[in-house]
């Protein structure tokens, strides 16, 4: 059988998520993940969820601004597919967002937000380290594309590869440790946000620029994504970003 361009960049994409250095940190792993998966399955954009200190699901990763409201609406309203899978830690198969889908019914308020931004259909799959499950990574389609059964099981072995490189950390040796550092992961998070509107701010740029430029500089300079947002929030930009306004 031969074997397709996407099947090996998927391939590709495993191995580099499953296997990268230990100074990677769980922020690069997880903005890394969410773009293979909006690169390799056509999607219009991915985040991923957490349970938080006090069972309640919060935002950790989104591959863009619309994914990263969208996802933020679906936490004030207590609704929607992030918040099913997460809490579930189950597979979420496609499901349209259309008036003759089954979406508008299951989360009224949050699909009425979702195709405003031109999301039609939504599906889900857990962030497992072992058979810890961890959280969820949330697909968002537009017309006319919509994830197959193949793209949700291919969603779920790159999130497999993610969670296989949370396992491997020698420093995280049980559930709540992996959680512990997933919940520091979302104060950094917090962090790189205020980075964002800072980076944007000062260069005129906007807040998806700023971040483009903001996570290309870190890996030039081979360091972690949160500690040049820690310098860039605390006034110190990097001559080298500021050269590029």
């Amino acid at each position: 059988m031969p074997t397709s361009e996407r099947e090996t960049l998927v391939a590709e994409a495993v191995l580099d998520l499953a296997t990268r250095t230990y100074e990677s940190g769980v922020l690069d792993l997880l903005h890394d993940l969410t773009t293979s998966m909006v690169t390799l399955l056509s999607l219009r954009a991915a985040g991923t969820t957490i349970l938080n200190e006090i069972g309640q699901v919060d935002y950790l990763t989104a591959s863009d601004e619309v994914c990263r409201r969208l996802e933020e609406d679906q936490f004030r309203l207590g609704e929607g597919p992030c918040v099913d899978s997460t809490r579930s830690g189950a597979v979420l198969p496609p499901i349209s967002l259309r008036a003759s889908g089954s979406g508008l019914e299951r989360w009224p308020r949050f699909t009425l937000r979702a195709l405003s931004v031109g999301v039609t259909c939504v599906a889900a799959v857990p962030l497992r380290a072992g058979e810890h499950t961890l959280g969820a990574v949330n697909l968002m389609s537009t017309s006319p594309s919509v994830p197959t059964e193949q793209d949700v099981c291919l969603a779920q072995v790159l999130a497999d590869a993610a969670g296989a490189w949370l396992l491997r950390q020698r420093v995280l040796r049980s559930k709540d440790e992996i959680l512990d550092q997933l919940h520091a992961a979302r104060n950094t998070a917090i962090m790189i946000e205020q980075a964002k509107g800072v980076l944007a701010a000062r260069l005129g740029v906007d807040v998806g620029e700023a971040f483009r430029l903001l996570r290309a500089h870190a890996r030039a300079g081979r360091q972690e994504l949160g500690t040049l947002a820690a310098r860039i929030t605390r006034g110190e930009i990097p001559n080298e970003l500021t050269a590029t306004s």
